[in-house]
């Protein structure tokens, strides 16, 4: 056995394993999520994250991965890959094809999971289907072709390391859209522009689903090495546990200073948004930066969730706050504080103008490419679901389950499907 055979056996194993931890994310993405929204939609949440991690894997390898990483057209999309054939050498890969798929395909899952929280309670599940299709087909492949793929703007320089702007930043505007294009919940906010409180059904859970993020993102960071061998993981585990504490520690204290407790959901998704932040430099800057990307990133959620309530835009799980605006933030500052080409660190302007153009078409490809859809989806079937069905909630309207939870072991089958089929006769 050569040294290279063994070098290439060791990546293989690495990729596979982080690309796991990867996937176990959506299970942190479920428990989240169930745990922000009311009972009776318990079971819709989860239901969508299985649409992400089926409809979504299967589109990206049908469609997707070919757009994101086959062979480059004029900088903008890749030309074959679909379904894993044709030519890819260019790819330059130290493990096989499969096993780099295997990896983006545990990312994409990610991205269409930050749009489903935003959406959360109202959404009508069979357009929700439809988009996943879209977003995992053609929106995120495509704007990952620019930056990852060879595209356009990797040619600039761009530098963003495992998808603080690829993945966080286009998925957050992509909620964004989501979210204003379906408008609020019922109930969410009065006539005069009041802002009401839903009562998140299980915070416990929700700290859990935010626990099984944590440990799937050093698969994520330290996974996108692609190299069982790369010095750099590390270096790379310490920032991103740094970059999630300081997250969680400013949103903790500053709350309790401010408000005289200290708010767990805030406190929660502080530490998501630390993990948000580092995404993109977690390979260039040093933990003390780190310290201070995931503070930045943690209060800059906490004001953007301000923003979105004062706007009257209802984004049950803050995904917009968590993905977005810490995901701009963790880009730029790449640009600013890379121990390599940083403007701190160079006096060099040029990576910090990269960036900057990278994040304005991302988030504008996302919001734009999001509305697009959905109103092209609208054209077949309704979009929202209605008000009845939201009353009732999505869990019995979508999915013929009267609650998550139940207290008894056995229930007249009749009486319990009566109301849900009287709704469609």
């Amino acid at each position: 056995m050569t040294i290279e055979t063994l070098n290439s056996g060791m990546d293989t194993i690495w990729v596979v394993l982080t690309a796991a931890m990867i996937i176990l994310m959506e299970g942190g993405f479920a428990l989240l999520e169930a745990g922000f929204v009311r009972h009776k939609n318990n079971v819709n949440i989860i239901m969508k994250v299985f649409v992400d991690i089926t409809i979504g894997v299967l589109c990206f390898y049908l469609i997707g991965f070919g757009f994101m990483y086959g062979s480059d057209l004029l900088g903008l999309i890749g030309t074959n890959g679909f379904m894993l054939k044709g030519d890819l050498s260019h790819l330059d890969l130290s493990i096989s094809l499969d096993t780099f798929w295997l990896f983006q395909g545990a990312f994409v899952i990610a991205v269409i999971s930050i749009v489903s929280g935003a959406v959360a309670e109202r959404i009508n599940f069979r357009a929700y289907i439809l988009y996943a299709v879209v977003m995992t087909a053609f929106i995120y492949p495509i704007a990952g072709h620019w930056v990852w793929g060879g595209g356009w703007i990797s040619k600039l320089g761009m530098l963003d390391f495992a998808g603080s702007a690829v993945i966080h930043a286009l998925g957050g505007f992509s909620a964004l859209a989501a979210a204003i294009f379906i408008g609020p919940r019922k109930g969410k906010f009065t006539p005069q522009g009041t802002s009401t409180i839903a009562l998140p059904s299980n915070l416990p859970l929700a700290s859990v689903g935010a626990f099984l993020l944590w440990f799937g993102w050093f698969g994520f960071n330290a996974g996108s090495t692609l190299s069982a061998t790369d010095v750099r993981i590390g270096h790379i585990a310490v920032v991103t546990m740094l970059s999630a504490a300081s997250g969680g520690a400013a949103t903790l204290l500053y709350t309790l200073f401010r408000y005289k407790r200290s708010d767990a959901p805030a406190v929660i998704n502080g530490s998501l948004a630390g993990l948000v932040g580092i995404t993109a430099g977690c390979a260039f800057v040093s933990d003390e930066v780190a310290i201070l990307i995931g503070a930045v990133s943690g209060l800059l959620m906490l004001f953007a969730t301000n923003w979105l309530e004062s706007r009257r835009i209802d984004d049950p799980v803050g995904a917009f706050p968590v993905h977005a605006v810490s995901g701009i933030w963790g880009t730029i500052a790449v640009g600013l504080f890379s121990t390599d080409v940083g403007l701190f660190y160079t006096g060099n302007w040029h990576l910090l103008g990269v960036q900057l153009l990278g994040l304005v078409v991302l988030c504008i490809w996302g919001f734009v490419l999001t509305w697009i859809g959905l109103s092209l989806i609208r054209i077949w079937i309704p979009v929202r679901s209605t008000e009845e069905e939201e009353e009732m909630g999505l869990d019995i309207s979508y999915h013929g389950v009267l609650a998550a939870y139940q207290e008894n072991e056995f229930i007249n089958y009749q009486d319990h499907y009566t109301e849900f089929n009287k709704k469609d006769d």
